[in-house]
Order: structure tokens, then C-alpha cells, then sequence
């Protein structure tokens, strides 16, 4: 994990093994909820190893929770 001074907020960088993401619109889905906690977040999808790396100001837990109510079991997270 990183952290980088980003104004009055650190950025995070978390990483994610998240289950059951297999196309575009899963991608958009993912990046559309996490975009709701953090507009500004930077996402990553990687459909081939299942990731999802996420650089935000948001809390790990709150990202990991917006992944999963798009609809995909977050497995692990870094």
C-alpha cells in the first residue's frame, strides 16, 4: 500500500482480489460504485486475475464495501 500527501488528504493505494468480474460492464459497475465513494478515485480492473486496485482517500473497508454492492465479492484485500 502507498500513501501520498494529496492536499489535506492522503491518497491510499489498495488492492483487491474480487470474484465473479468477467467484462466490460462488470468493469464500469465496479468503477461506477467505487466512483461513489470517491469521485476522484483511480481504478483499476484486471478481468484476467480478477484485481481491483483502487487509489483513493476513501477508507479500505468503505471501497471494499462499495465493490460489493456492485455486485462482486471482494476475496482479499491489500
Amino acid at each position: 500500500m502507498r500513501t501520498e500527501k494529496s492536499g489535506l488528504q492522503e491518497l491510499e493505494m489498495y488492492e483487491y482480489t474480487v470474484e465473479g468480474m468477467s467484462c466490460n460492464h462488470c468493469v464500469m459497475a465496479v468503477k461506477k460504485s467505487v466512483g461513489a465513494a470517491d469521485p476522484a478515485a483511480k481504478v483499476e480492473v484486471d478481468l484476467a486475475t480478477q484485481t481491483v486496485k483502487v487509489e483513493s482517500t476513501a477508507a479500505k473497508e468503505v471501497i471494499a464495501s462499495r465493490i460489493e454492492e456492485a455486485g462482486y465479492p471482494v476475496l482479499a484485500g491489500k
